[in-house]
């Protein structure tokens, strides 16, 4: 009754507002999967140049229709951060993708603390999100963890690909625990350095490794083992701080470690010139 007195005070025909209800969601999910998309260039999980994943690769991979991944690259395409060539992948063109946020902070925030901070903060928060995810675990999530695993064995030659599997995995996951401030917070930590985690997986490997790491996690979730949970991503956690380390260690060029977090030079600088102050960080 309340919609048919709103609908008619916007001069909008009643028997219109379920059609419209439809439209305003699809809308939704399109703009949202267009934001996780632009969230992963602002992350450095996919850079210019680099060729998007198919329609059909990518709607297995977010769990969404072809339609709607087809409307959020047309809606990147207007923005002119991809570009869409008939007969050639869809290419990103532009990596100002402007303000983002991932959970709770911006995009890029969480590098401006140490790989050590990170990696205790993930232990100690991380551990208690996926304990309470194993307890809640519901048929529908083990089902997209499922699809998720399927996707991901088609990636393990392809780190981008992978990423972007690996990234909807761990948040599903997150999401699971039904507490979304922590959930949020677990996505900021998740996020750390993503443009070295890319090297990291690029290694022989790699990738392979990371999909049995997941394996295990959703076995263990499927016979609700909140203990053998936790021990998986444990596991899976460290590996991701030894080989992200191990990546940062070999990095090349004048730029130290620290420098190489605030996204600057030995003397401060932005890469691009601007002078970078960043965030005080532990014994500086």
């Amino acid at each position: 009754m309340e919609q048919a007195i709103e609908a008619r005070t916007a001069g909008i025909p009643p028997e219109q507002i379920p059609e419209m209800r439809r439209s305003i969601l699809k809308r939704t999910i399109k703009d949202l999967v267009a934001e996780k998309l632009a969230r992963l260039i602002a992350d450095g999980v996919l850079v210019v140049g680099d060729e998007l994943p198919s329609e059909r690769e990518l709607s297995a991979m977010l769990s969404v229709s072809r339609e709607t991944i087809r409307g959020a690259i047309q809606a990147l395409a207007a923005r002119g951060v991809v570009q869409v060539s008939h007969g050639s992948r869809t290419r990103v063109v532009n990596g100002n993708v402007g303000p983002l946020r991932n959970g709770i902070t911006s995009a890029g925030t969480i590098n401006g603390y140490e790989l050590e901070a990170v990696h205790g903060a993930r232990l100690l928060v991380e551990r208690v999100v996926v304990a309470d995810a194993a307890e809640r675990m519901t048929a529908t999530i083990l089902r997209q963890l499922d699809a998720s695993l399927t996707a991901q064995a088609g990636t393990l030659g392809d780190p981008v690909r992978f990423l972007i599997c690996d990234r909807e995995f761990h948040a599903a996951i997150y999401r699971a625990a039904g507490n979304r401030l922590l959930g949020d917070f677990v996505i900021d930590l998740y996020t750390y350095m993503m443009e070295f985690r890319r090297l990291a997986v690029s290694q022989p490997g790699a990738i392979r490794q990371s999909y049995e790491d997941h394996c295990a996690i959703v076995a263990a979730l499927r016979a609700r083992d909140t203990a053998g949970v936790v021990a998986a991503f444990q596991r899976h956690i460290d590996r991701i701080y030894t080989t992200t380390h191990s990546i940062l260690q070999r990095q090349d060029g004048p730029r130290t470690e620290s420098a190489a977090r605030s996204g600057s030079d030995v003397d401060g600088n932005d890469v691009n010139g601007a002078v970078q102050p960043g965030p005080p960080r532990g014994g500086q």
